[in-house]
Order: C-alpha cells, then sequence, then structure tokens
C-alpha cells in the first residue's frame, strides 16, 4: 500500500520526499500514479511501495513532524485528493464528510446563521475549535450565532477546498499550545505550495427536485519565484439556487387554503387573497412559506508565497479575499398576524399593509459577506540552532444586512419596502514570535526539543448602525399617534373632525384600529440604531513553554503551558501533559491531559438583535440584549465571564503487518461556566401577564416599541457539561486482479451532559434538546477503488437516532424520537488523459431523508431545520478535471 507523506514546509529534512511527491497525483488513500519517469519519482514511489512514506503531521507538535500512530493525540491528516473526492463545494460540508467528530446544520431560517453556518467538533461549537491557516490562527467571522452557545468563530467556508493542500484536525484539546480557543481541538489548513503546474475543475449538479443547481469553478497554479521561492495562487467561483422542501402554510390560526381561517373583517375578502398569496415570496409561486437551502454565490482567492535566501532566513506570506452573498426568507405574514394589522391614518380612514402586500408577504433577508486577511513572516534556523518564526497577521469580516419584501409597520403607509439594517465587523491584528531548540539530555533517546513564544493580539467588534428606516418607530407604534380619543372613550376635537368627513372612527371600542400599536423597525430583522450601534474591542498577551522528547525509544513525551491576559477578563494559566508509548513497533498506547481557558470574544459580549422566533407555535419578535449591559441587566442578567475547561484522552493505536491500520481514542471534556443562551423569558404589554415585568424593565431600559417584543433572552455563563466520546478509524488498502481497492472507516460516538445548573434560567424542554437533539453516533464507510483509468468511490454516512422534546410552560409533554440514517454517496472517475479527468456521481444516491418533525416543524416546515441529517434529497453532479 502507498501512503503519503504530508509534512509542513519548515520541515526541512523531508523535503526530498515531499519534493519528489509534487510530481505524483496522491488519489485517495494513498495510490500514487507516475506522470513523469524522472529518478527522483522512481525513489519515492519505491519508499512507497516499501511502506516507508507514512502520513505525517506537524499539528500537535512544534517540532519535526510525527507519524499519525506516533502522534501523543488523535490527529486526521486529510490530503488534496480526498477532498477533492468530495462533491461539495463548501469546506464545511467536506469535513462533515470526511470528519465523523465534526458536524455542521444547514439553517434556513435562522438570521445570520442562514450565510455562517453553525459547526461542531465533538460537540463543542465552533468558538471552541481553534481553525489554523499554514499554523497561523484564522481571524473569527463577524457574526454571532443567536441562540444556542452564542458561537462567534473563524467561517470555514470561506476557504476553498482548491486552495488547500493538507487539512490536519486535532480531536483533542490544545488550549496550551495555541490559545484560548482550542478546548474541543484544532483544524490547520495547509495551503498549496506548489511553484509549477496547476489544477482546474468545473463541476455542475442539482438535486433530484429539479432545483438547488449549483456551479463551481476552481483552480490553482504556481510559479516559480527565482530559484527558491514559490508564489501559489487558487481561485473558486460558487452559484447556487435555493431550493424548496416545503408543504402550504396551514396552520389552526391560519390556513392559506382554508377560507374559514381567513380574518371575518378588515382585510379584504378571501377570494380577492386567493389572488395574490402566490405573490408573497421572492422564491416560490407554490408556497407563502418556502423552505430549503438560500441561493448564494461566492468568490474566494487565496495565495500563499515563500522565498529561501538560506537557512537562516525565509520570507513567506499568504492571504485571501472572499466576497459572499446568500439570501434566505423568513416567516410569513398572513392577515392578522400581528404586523398586518389595521391602523387608522391621520385621516381617520383604516389602512393594512394588504394595501402594499394583497396576499401578505414572506420577509427575505439576504447578507453580503466581504472577508480579507493577510500574513507575512520570516522563518530560519540560527547557526546556533535556534529556529524562528516571526510573523503578523490581519483578518477582516464584513456582512452587510439587507431585508427585501418586507415593511417597518410602525411607519404605517410611509414605509419602504427596502431596508439596509447595517452591518457587524470584526476585525483582528496579531504579532506572533515562535522559536525552538534541541538540547542534547545524555538520559533521553532524543534531543528535548523546547519550543517558546509570545504574542499579542488587537481584536474589535462593531454593530454598524442601518438605514433610519430599519430601526424608526414611527407613529404607530403607540396607540392612537393622532390624538383622536380621550381616555374616557370619547373623541377628541381632531376625532369628531375626521368622524365628520366620514370616518368609523369608535373611541369606545378597545378594538378600533386607533387603538392599534405595530412594530418598530424592518420587519423579521429591525436595523440597528444609534442606541445599539458601536464598537468593543479588546487586547491580549500571551506566553507558552512547550517541551517534548522521545524519553525512550518507546516512549514520548510532551507537556506545554501557557498564560494569557486578557483586558477586559485578566488572566489564565493553563497547561497540558501527553504521551505515546510504542508497546511494540505494531502497537501503541496515548494519552493527554489538559486544561483550557476561553475568553467571550467581543462580539460575544456585544451583539444585539430582535428577530422573529416560533415561540408557542407561533413567530414572535424576540430580542437579544448584551449580558453585561443595562437592559439585559435589568432583567437579571449577570457579565459573562471565561470558560475553564478540562480534557482527558487515551487511545490506542495499530498497524499491521498487512497494511490494516487502527486507533482508537476516548475523550472527556469537563467545561466549566458555559456560556449559552437562557431560555426565552415572555415579554407582555398587558398588565398583569406573566412577561409583564419584563415589559417594563425594557421599557424602563429606553427599549424602542417594547411593545411588539414577545420575548427576550441573553447569554449567561449558564451550566457546566461534560462531554464524553470515543473516535474509531481504520483503513486498508490491497492490490488485487481487478486493481486496487481501499477501505476506510471512521465512528464517533459523542454525549453531552448538564453537570450543574447555576443559573436556573434553562427550563426542561431546553435542557432535554441540550442532551438528546444531535445523533450520538456518525459514522463513514469509505470504499474506493481503481482499475485501469477508472476510479470508484462509494461513501456511507451513518447518523445515530437522536431525540428532540415539545413543551408547554418549560416541561416536556412529549418527544419524537428519530431514527438511524444511511446517506450513501457514489461516484466514477475516468482519466480521459494524462491531464483530463471526467467524473459523475450522486449524493445520496437512493434519495434519502430524516423523519418528519412531529413538533417544532409548522409553518410550512417539514423537517427539522436543524437537524443535521441533510433534508435536501438526492444530488448528482458531474466534473471535469485537469492537472498540468
Amino acid at each position: 500500500m502507498i501512503k503519503e507523506k504530508l509534512l509542513s514546509r519548515s520541515i526541512k529534512k523531508a523535503l526530498p520526499y515531499a519534493i519528489a511527491l509534487s510530481y505524483a497525483s496522491v488519489v485517495f488513500v494513498g495510490q500514487a500514479r507516475a506522470e513523469e519517469e524522472d529518478e527522483a519519482l522512481e525513489s519515492a514511489l519505491a519508499a512507497a511501495a516499501a511502506g516507508k512514506i507514512e502520513k505525517m503531521v506537524v499539528t500537535g507538535s512544534r517540532g519535526a513532524a510525527r507519524s499519525v500512530k506516533d502522534s501523543p493525540v488523535p490527529v486526521d491528516v486529510i490530503a488534496d485528493d480526498e477532498l477533492k473526492s468530495v462533491s461539495f463545494s463548501d469546506t464545511n460540508d467536506i469535513l462533515k464528510t470526511l470528519v465523523p467528530s465534526f458536524s455542521v446544520t444547514r439553517e434556513p431560517l435562522s438570521d445570520g446563521a442562514t450565510f455562517i453556518r453553525p459547526a461542531t467538533l465533538r460537540g463543542m461549537d465552533t468558538d471552541k475549535t481553534l481553525v489554523l491557516v499554514n499554523g497561523k490562527r484564522r481571524h473569527r467571522a463577524a457574526l454571532v450565532q443567536i441562540g444556542g452557545s452564542g458561537s462567534q468563530g473563524p467561517d470555514i467556508s470561506t476557504i476553498p477546498s482548491s486552495a488547500l493542500k493538507t487539512v490536519e484536525v486535532l480531536r483533542d484539546g490544545a488550549a496550551a499550545q495555541y490559545g484560548s480557543d482550542a478546548i474541543a481541538g484544532v483544524i490547520n489548513f495547509q495551503l498549496k505550495d506548489n511553484s509549477d503546474g496547476g489544477s482546474f475543475s468545473a463541476d455542475w449538479g442539482q438535486f433530484y427536485e429539479g432545483d438547488g443547481e449549483a456551479f463551481t469553478l476552481s483552480g490553482n497554479k504556481g510559479f516559480a519565484l527565482g530559484e527558491n521561492g514559490f508564489f501559489s495562487i487558487s481561485a473558486e467561483y460558487t452559484d447556487s439556487d435555493p431550493t424548496v422542501r416545503a408543504q402550504q402554510y396551514c396552520e389552526d390560526y391560519f390556513c392559506v387554503t382554508d377560507p374559514s381561517t381567513y380574518p371575518a373583517e378588515g382585510f379584504g375578502s378571501y377570494d380577492d387573497y386567493v389572488q395574490h398569496w402566490q405573490s408573497a415570496s421572492m422564491t416560490s409561486k407554490k408556497y407563502v412559506q418556502p423552505w430549503g437551502q438560500p441561493s448564494s454565490d461566492s468568490t474566494a482567492i487565496f495565495y500563499n508565497a515563500g522565498y529561501t535566501f538560506s537557512d537562516a532566513l525565509e520570507l513567506y506570506s499568504f492571504g485571501s479575499y472572499t466576497d459572499k452573498s446568500a439570501s434566505g426568507l423568513f416567516y410569513y405574514r398572513y392577515p392578522g398576524n400581528g404586523t398586518i394589522e389595521n391602523i387608522r391614518l391621520e385621516d381617520g380612514s383604516t389602512w393594512n399593509a394588504m394595501e402594499i402586500f394583497p396576499g401578505g408577504f414572506t420577509p427575505q433577508f439576504s447578507g453580503d459577506i466581504t472577508d480579507y486577511s493577510g500574513v507575512i513572516g520570516a522563518q530560519g534556523m540560527l547557526d546556533n540552532g535556534l529556529s524562528y518564526d516571526i510573523s503578523g497577521r490581519y483578518g477582516s469580516d464584513k456582512i452587510e444586512y439587507t431585508m427585501a419584501n418586507t415593511i417597518n409597520p410602525s411607519m404605517g403607509d410611509a414605509t419602504p419596502t427596502l431596508f439596509h439594517p447595517g452591518a457587524l465587523i470584526n476585525k483582528e491584528k496579531q504579532v506572533q514570535a515562535d522559536f525552538t531548540m534541541d538540547f542534547n539530555v545524555g538520559a533521553f533517546a532524543s534531543p528535548l526539543l523546547f519550543a517558546f513564544g509570545a504574542s499579542y493580539m488587537d481584536e474589535s467588534y462593531e454593530l454598524e448602525g442601518g438605514d433610519e428606516a430599519s430601526y424608526e418607530a414611527g407613529p404607530y407604534s403607540a396607540i392612537d399617534p393622532w390624538g383622536f380619543c380621550n381616555a374616557d372613550g370619547s373623541a377628541t376635537a381632531a376625532g369628531l373632525g375626521v368622524i365628520g368627513n366620514g370616518s368609523t372612527l369608535n373611541c369606545a371600542d378597545p378594538d378600533d384600529p386607533v387603538y392599534q400599536v405595530l412594530g418598530v423597525g424592518s420587519n423579521g430583522f429591525p436595523g440597528y440604531s444609534p442606541m445599539y450601534s458601536g464598537k468593543y474591542s479588546r487586547d491580549s498577551y500571551a506566553a507558552y513553554v512547550d517541551f517534548s522528547a522521545d524519553v525512550t525509544d518507546k516512549l514520548f513525551l510532551q507537556t506545554a503551558f501557557r498564560w494569557e491576559d486578557y483586558s477586559d477578563f485578566g488572566s489564565e494559566l493553563v497547561g497540558k501533559i501527553a504521551g505515546n508509548y510504542r508497546l511494540t513497533d505494531r502497537f501503541g498506547v496515548r494519552a493527554s491531559y489538559g486544561t483550557g481557558f476561553r475568553a467571550p470574544t467581543p462580539g460575544q459580549q456585544g451583539t444585539t438583535n430582535v428577530s422573529t422566533r416560533i415561540t408557542g407555535g407561533m413567530p414572535v419578535a424576540t430580542g437579544l440584549f448584551p449580558a453585561g449591559g443595562p437592559i439585559a441587566g435589568a432583567l437579571g442578567a449577570d457579565p459573562l465571564k471565561p470558560e475553564k475547561s478540562t480534557n482527558y484522552t487515551l487511545g490506542f493505536t495499530a498497524d499491521f503487518e498487512s497494511g490494516l491500520g487502527m486507533t482508537l481514542d476516548f475523550y472527556r471534556i469537563d467545561l466549566k461556566d458555559r456560556m449559552y443562551a437562557i431560555s426565552t423569558m415572555d415579554v407582555s404589554s398587558t398588565p398583569g401577564a406573566s412577561g409583564y415585568d419584563n415589559y417594563l424593565a425594557l421599557s424602563n431600559a429606553g427599549v424602542s416599541g417594547a411593545e411588539s417584543i414577545g420575548g427576550v433572552f441573553y447569554f449567561q455563563n449558564m451550566f457546566d457539561t461534560r462531554t464524553t466520546g470515543m473516535d474509531f478509524v481504520t483503513n486498508y488498502g490491497f492490490d488485487n486482479a481487478m486493481g486496487y481497492t481501499s477501505f476506510t472507516l471512521s465512528a464517533n460516538y459523542n454525549k453531552q451532559e448538564i453537570t450543574d445548573d447555576k443559573t436556573g434560567a434553562f427550563n426542561n424542554e431546553d435542557a432535554f434538546d441540550f442532551e438528546h437533539s444531535k445523533p450520538k453516533w456518525r459514522g463513514v464507510f469509505t470504499a474506493n477503488h481503481s482499475i485501469g483509468d477508472f476510479t470508484v468511490i462509494a461513501r456511507a454516512n451513518y447518523y445515530g437516532s437522536y431525540e428532540n422534546s415539545d413543551g408547554e410552560d418549560a416541561e416536556v409533554l412529549d418527544k419524537q424520537k428519530f431514527g438511524d440514517e444511511v446517506l450513501v454517496d457514489l461516484e466514477v472517475s475516468y482519466q480521459l488523459t494524462e491531464v483530463i479527468k471526467l467524473t459523475a456521481g450522486a449524493r445520496n444516491i437512493f434519495d434519502t431523508y430524516p423523519d418528519k418533525g412531529l413538533f417544532e416543524t409548522g409553518q410550512g416546515r417539514i423537517y427539522r431545520d436543524d437537524s443535521v441529517v441533510d433534508w435536501n434529497g438526492g444530488y448528482y453532479f458531474t466534473r471535469i478535471s485537469m492537472e498540468f
């Protein structure tokens, strides 16, 4: 079996192998096919055939690369051709397909999560996974996920797979080595560093349902910079249409196709409504509330460059630019739903938004993302053996929002239908210095590697204000805006005047439209007003030391300590110890123990949002306010504090003479003071109602439109949790009469439980769903067979069962168990020429869907929109690719 050796460019002693292998096309688990007959390639292939070239990894250790089996912690190494074997264009989906412990969901109606999808590693959200590019920290996205953990991590979708040489996924806490985010692990994206040659591919596909058509163009080209340098540039363009997996909006309180639910008066006739509801949505003429993946397009460019002057000096730089846009939908607004209501205009006549949208309306929410970054650095080894790497980086991510096909209800008939609610901006600057040096210790089997370093980071998060109409509190945000009625129910002079002109005004009737109060701001997503706009910033310092050595021929040990000091949270010292013991040449055992620390980001401390959420089956305007601000403080919130973790792992490795390899790793993550959103608190402007005190708190804090808000929540250090699990990976490849065949099986078991609820603000329904709403078991089985110029890849993705609960007054009343699912992918490739390869295949070839939701669906929704099991059905695709 041929195995590829995946190295960091900085590992000088491995460069001969890396250079030789750069002339080969490495297919999936390591089958190499000669492209040129030069002597270096033959040498590399001979070594590979003898089993001497193994997957190597630099993530998790500061010194020379170690083989995967010798690593003291579990690491997945994904090669370029493995990435290409997955038909997705989004790197999130590629990782989900290849790494069972990595999960990502598609949330079509979830504010910014529609554009930047929430992902997890070992059940921990992306802000607890450190993302690196070429070993340097990747900046965060501007989006703070609304609800749940409020995650704010890097947007992995801005990293195109066409730019990647390898991906290393460290599945262990590494905060002491790399920084405070690395509680669940580290994902290191290594960029291509070719000095010649290149690649190009064009993909086209669509779902079996005939929608979601997607087109992707990607390419890479390497250039030599003199004799000792390279410049590699990669680009990718993707365009995908929306999908619709919905049924008609039909609830007890309003059903598009049932005239008995249509308001009896005040909104015209049902017959007139029927003629117009097809225009309610900008996406579908068939459903007023389409559910599916959003439309999107993206352009991404990455470069990677380096020039070696001598062993003592190499300059390097890499950077990226991504422009991405997507459009999703909010909940359908039907006549009489609280947004489309009758009001009294200044002339005493009645008016409602059916005058603008005679079929009701479904707001369209769009986001334009601009993401860019740059890194520059110098590295080398001095004459005294000290290696250094000094670098600086800058990263920025901005999301600009647009609301279309909606209104500002409080502006009445003066409302526009297009709004710009504002933007979110995250910026980071960091300088970092890393050093390593070997010391000979007579008692050790290898030199002792001493690594140390320091960094300074400045980060900011800004809420940029929207246009005035997107947050304006118009005249209809209060009762009787034109002063028509007295407190005793009689008409004022102004009221008598409009009555005299034919108005039906009746001040004695509490249901008269004159008393109607409507919501403030662009409906669905109000803009950021000056009150909520602003910039949050902080800086931090860090320093670390790291020691590692082969203490004996069989025992490798590593220990690290890291000190970090944040301007807003103070300082913390964390540490880690890890080791690998070779029981025999074929079997090994490894273990680690470490502590971690994660300070809430400026975005998590400062983000504000008012959006529509489903509460009790009904769309309700729900506000999120900063935990450390006066509004949340008035509701009982405490300022956020850091999360602290303790990680334990124990693993076993096996490498049989037959070529069969196995790793089995058990883990536990204890997370103290875990940040999470409280269960939504009711808000009601009706005196004596359960949420009236919360309404008074909002009103007294100066919240505009408090009367129209039905719920409120904020982030807190909610509870302590324990995550336990297991990762199993095995692979086997062999030559046979029909060619070459390889098998890979990866499986993950992950269980989360709340060990201490510290606030009491998490109700029983939310607690049950936190522990049970994701599959505990995930697995991927891949078979790869090559014969001549043909390659066939079959992949089965397994999702275990999971449960969801339904409740009332915070109590669990019902549960639904979702069954196991297996989604099968199949693709066939043909090497047409030495340069051109043709591929055709299908994802989810059997068109499998998850179970339909019994609750927490509705409003046209069939499947749980946050399901990790894809609910778009089968997808077929074709691809033409070139390597030159």
